[in-house]
């Protein structure tokens, strides 16, 4: 199903004389990387040889090929291997965080919570213990993996709970971590994560299919590496709750068996030189540059000058938008009325800092820190959404910033640094009727910046 951009419509995008040329360049950067498309693209089957691209894996005579699907995506990218896999795929789990409409149902579908963890993750990670347990040694898992997966699959490490992985992943979110950093906390303290799949069965093969949400595509990152090989230790991962002093905030059974592994007390996570290693293939088939090369190709297309400026911007949101605010002054200065458009498209995730009790997402704030510095650009707008249609724990996926926002904000008696302060971007941008809306993109490779003169 084509992703749109639901109504209401930014108000800044409604008057803008590019519209349709910067919402069928959004909407083409996220049907590029659609699960479904990406996953059917991607696998072959041939008697009994599984060709993932030009990779192909020996599937034994008597053997099955059990489906697991984790993340945002796992519906969409299931229903992909269904199409190219027909009846050889026996049988099959799928763990994603909203109940699809009119879905075929060849496989059971189970909810679990994001960002945050709760009781639906956990009962959909024992869910997956129960399943994994049914597979026999001839039998080839076939993962397919999106991003949200670290937190709709979660199973604590005994004798730590879920409370204990719900306040570690807040104070995690809070305090500004990387998804680097906070996957690599989670796959310490977690079953399935850094590789607990691969160490939970026994079978010929365990071949997985991954749309990137990490910046570099990091493949042992990426929904936790729940199929990956993990590089980073125990002692890292304390490491990285001294970098953000959060020792004392911590629960302390997280603190004791991160301390306790560190001293060799507990069993590490899966290893790369480990002889269960070399049984696990793992494939990127959508990541954040796939879904900048497609915008860049369709403004191309339009007659706009194009620049993938970068898959890799990270930083604190706000100050991100200030940056971006300046190369757009720059940028406006240096234009004249007789060049073609340009646009800039960047990709990659930001994070923020949270000291307020507002409603906003990265995309909003980095929006939000932009608008004061992009007073009077009448040239210049700046886009700025999650790939997954889903920024933060707003309802939007992100917003839209033009030069006249500033001025717009001041008529309604809103001041873009008391929103900033209170980390509440949705709200000023709603009441701007600024946010952006998308239906289900069935996706999720980061987030899409686009910076427009013209």
């Amino acid at each position: 199903m084509a992703i749109e951009l639901l109504p209401p419509l930014p108000h800044s995008l409604q008057e803008h004389p590019y519209r349709d040329v910067l919402i069928k360049a959004i909407k083409d950067a996220l049907n590029a990387v659609n699960g479904e498309q990406a996953v059917r693209q991607s696998l072959q089957i041939e008697k009994d040889n599984l060709w993932v691209g030009d990779q192909v894996y020996a599937l034994h005579p008597q053997g099955q090929i059990a489906l697991l699907a984790v993340g945002k995506a796992a519906v969409s990218m299931a229903r992909g291997a269904k199409e190219s896999l027909g009846e050889r795929v026996s049988k099959g789990i799928i763990i994603t965080k909203f109940l699809p409409e009119n879905e075929s149902g060849d496989f059971p579908i189970l909810l679990g919570d994001h960002p945050v963890p709760k009781q639906r993750s956990l009962r959909a990670a024992r869910a997956v213990e129960r399943f994994l347990k049914t597979l026999k040694p001839q039998d080839t898992l076939l993962c397919l993996l999106s991003g949200g997966a670290s937190a709709l699959l979660t199973y604590p490490r005994p004798p730590l709970r879920l409370q204990d992985l719900q306040k570690t992943t807040k104070l995690l979110l809070r305090c500004g971590a990387t998804i680097h950093e906070l996957n690599t906390i989670r796959k310490h303290l977690e079953r399935f994560k850094g590789g607990g799949i691969v160490q939970a069965v026994n079978v010929a093969n365990v071949v997985s299919l991954i749309i990137s949400d990490v910046i570099g595509d990091s493949i042992e990152v990426i929904g936790s590496g729940i199929t990956a090989p993990d590089p980073t230790t125990f002692k890292d991962a304390l490491g990285i709750i001294d970098r953000y002093e959060l020792r004392q905030s911590l629960p302390s059974s997280v603190l004791s068996y991160l301390m306790e592994g560190s001293q060799g007390i507990h069993l590490e996570t899966l290893k790369p030189d480990t002889a269960i290693s070399k049984n696990v293939a793992n494939h990127i088939i959508a990541s954040n540059r796939h879904a900048c090369a497609a915008a860049q190709q369709s403004l191309h297309q339009a007659g706009v000058e194009t620049l993938h400026l970068t898959s890799f911007l990270q930083g604190e949101a706000s100050q991100v938008g200030r940056v971006f605010a300046a190369f757009a002054r720059q940028l406006c200065a240096s234009q004249s009325d007789t060049m073609p458009p340009i646009c800039w498209i960047a990709g990659g995730e930001t994070t923020v800092t949270v000291r307020g009790d507002g409603i906003g997402g990265r995309n909003s704030e980095l929006a939000l820190g932009a608008v004061s510095e992009m007073a009077g650009l009448e040239r210049a707008i700046l886009i700025t959404l999650a790939s997954d249609g889903d920024d933060g724990f707003s309802p939007a996926a992100g917003a839209v910033v033009s030069g006249f926002s500033a001025e717009r904000a001041r008529q309604l008696g809103l001041q873009p640094s008391n929103f900033l302060r209170r980390n509440d971007s949705f709200t000023f941008f709603n009441r701007l009727q600024d946010s952006l809306f998308t239906s289900p993109t069935n996706t999720n490779v980061n987030d899409l910046l686009f910076l427009f003169i013209g």
